[in-house]
């Protein structure tokens, strides 16, 4: 993906207005520290005006659209190396979530060292920072959450 510095900006001011950078941890016992990071870049409006997010997907060329219940279309960008690369580009633009991007690409880089359980755990206690900078009232699973559950498993050896 390339855009023009015009599309850059455009794309930036769009996604602080209408749009959300967080990233989740999911519980998933598939994994090896039972968790899951989940990132997210998300546009969002009506759905009468899918088209206009239709128009942003390809001038990206990433992200899938969905239509909720509630009447709001939402263009999702859920993989890492698109997330990272999208918002290394637009970042300089940034007003409002310039602070979410700068700490979910810095959560993405660190994610791909981490080894150890305690490596997890501070991974995790990264993501807690988003609370903060998105005024999360909804969040159930915490560092706190992941470091107990890792103890309970016997998966944080010294």
């Amino acid at each position: 993906m390339r855009l023009k510095e015009t599309d850059k900006a455009y794309v930036a001011g769009f996604l602080d207005g209408d749009g959300s950078i967080y990233v989740r941890i999911k519980p998933n016992k598939s994994y090896r520290f039972k968790f899951q990071i989940a990132p997210s870049v998300v546009f969002f409006q009506s759905k009468e005006n899918k088209k206009f997010l239709q128009s942003i997907q390809c001038l990206l060329g990433i992200g899938n659209i969905r239509e909720r219940k509630d009447g709001i279309c939402e263009l999702m960008i859920q993989r890492e190396h698109e997330i990272i690369l999208l918002l290394r580009q637009i970042e300089k633009y940034l007003k409002l979530k310039r602070k979410q991007a700068q700490l979910i690409v810095k959560i993405l880089d660190q994610k791909q060292s981490v080894k150890t359980g305690h490596d997890f755990v501070q991974l995790t206690a990264l993501i807690d920072r988003f609370e903060k900078l998105n005024y999360s009232k909804k969040r159930k699973i915490s560092a706190q959450v992941v470091q107990d559950t890792l103890e309970a498993e016997d998966l944080l050896t010294p």
